[in-house]
């Protein structure tokens, strides 16, 4: 794919005007109150991945309203005693968090690694997912791109957005975990988690968000009709008086208004051939990051000019081991 969006110096610029509810930050912070009235850890077990260089645990922690989200908590063999960084990671659209042995990069370069599993994803690629969504909710296009969304309080990524929060504060709870030295990742809708838990989450470390999806929505439709995009164009076609319903509801969710609230460094990626997540709606979250910050913290960016939504890939990995390893060392 050629080139689509804006020329990349006006990208470096792009700070679009935002649309944020009045009632965000008071939203958020009722959501997360409601959450963290429930322990977080719910169960945390020894589990064989026949791996002798890892010590591997599957974690179930309290998520959104207190419901259970599984994770894989991975970190050297032999380290429990010691305080560790961590790193918790979430993952893309569709997909779940597989088998223990599938992403053992972070735990073999020393850190607690905490894979979210993404509650009611996991059969679109990979190898499974484990967390079912447990609300229901009303018309939706296939996807969960609009369920729930005629409603703030009911859309599903409030549940999840809930979910990655508390998947920090589960990884800080673990024995052997520098509860200081917690840093957040993710490519596509992880990237958007990662965003989100940035924003919603205090005193992390480093926030790393690749190629990140649910930013700047306006932007974005009237960009793409590539799905997950799709599915909201898809249920607006049909629902031809939502339009506006819609936007308010999204305007909760859209990782540029929570970057505004982050305050730690943070190393995002973009590609600027992405038809998935357009480069100018990661450049705006990228641009308003740590916004309403005292003081904007260590930001960087990496830009793939010849790339797809697959963005750096280990490229990316690579950036982010050797960045991440000169904050936390």
């Amino acid at each position: 794919m050629a080139l689509f969006d804006l020329p990349l110096p006006e990208l470096e610029r792009y700070l679009p005007e935002l649309d944020e509810p009045a009632d965000l930050d008071d939203f958020w912070s009722r959501t997360l109150a409601q959450a963290r009235r429930h322990d977080v850890v719910v169960d945390a077990r020894p589990h064989d991945a026949g791996l002798r260089l890892v010590d591997t645990t599957d974690l179930t922690f309290a998520g959104f309203d207190g419901q259970p989200v599984k994770a894989w908590v991975t970190r050297p063999a032999g380290t429990q005693g010691e305080p560790l960084p961590a790193v918790v990671e979430y993952l893309g659209y569709g997909g779940g968090r597989g088998f223990a042995h599938e992403r053992l990069a972070w735990a073999a370069a020393g850190y607690v690694h905490l894979l979210m599993d993404t509650r009611g994803q996991g059969s679109v690629w990979g190898t499974g997912g484990h967390t079912p969504d447990e609300a229901g909710s009303g018309p939706a296009a296939p996807g969960v791109m609009t369920r729930g969304i005629e409603d703030p309080e009911r859309y599903y990524y409030r549940r999840a957005m809930t979910d990655a929060v508390r998947a920090v504060d589960a990884v800080r709870a673990l024995p052997g975990v520098d509860a200081r030295r917690v840093a957040v990742t993710g490519g596509s809708q992880g990237g958007a988690l990662a965003l989100a838990a940035g924003g919603l989450s205090d005193g992390l470390v480093a926030v790393m968000p690749d190629v990140p999806f649910l930013c700047h929505f306006r932007r974005a439709l009237d960009l793409t009709d590539s799905h997950p995009y799709g599915e909201l164009v898809q249920y607006l076609a049909v629902h031809r008086d939502a339009v506006d319903r819609a936007h308010r509801t999204l305007s909760y969710f859209d990782c540029v208004h929570l970057a505004r609230r982050a305050s730690a460094p943070a190393l995002f990626s973009v590609a600027l051939r992405d038809d998935i997540c357009p480069p100018s709606t990661v450049f705006a979250a990228y641009n308003h990051y740590a916004g309403l910050a005292a003081q904007r913290p260590q930001t960087q960016i990496e830009v793939y000019t010849y790339n797809r939504h697959e963005g750096g890939l280990g490229f990316q990995l690579d950036r982010q081991l050797r960045w991440l390893d000169a904050l936390v060392r």
